[in-house]
């Protein structure tokens, strides 16, 4: 029998989907990724102009462009000896939004803090 005020939890959603979400969110952790990510908004890339871009050996960035594809942030396609690289979808500009929402907002916080 359960008490009366207590509250029984549940999750929205499946396990699966925590964890799916968990990868995308691995994803987009390293700031190397984070810049691509940023610069693939902006249109289709080589992984030549993203080795220049990132200052990385061609091997790194190609291993960091397999776990953004992996997550299924980015898609490749072979023109010739080229691989070109573009995002798979364009809603992940409103991920970093969020997330500049955050850090302005822990921001505003230790100012505040500061002020007491």
């Amino acid at each position: 029998m359960k008490e009366s005020g207590t509250k029984q939890l549940t999750a929205k959603h499946s396990w699966r989907r925590y964890q799916a979400r968990a990868e995308i969110a691995r994803a987009l952790a390293h700031p190397s990724r984070q810049l691509m990510i940023d610069a693939l908004s902006d249109g289709e890339l080589c992984v030549c102009e993203l080795t220049r871009m990132v200052d990385a050996d061609q091997s790194t960035v190609s291993r960091h462009l397999a776990v953004l594809k992996r997550a299924g942030i980015v898609e490749d396609r072979k023109e010739g000896t080229m691989t070109i690289y573009t995002l798979k979808t364009c809603c992940i500009q409103g991920i970093w939004e969020c997330i500049e929402r955050v850090l302005k907002d822990n921001l505003d916080e230790q100012q505040a803090a500061m002020n007491d």
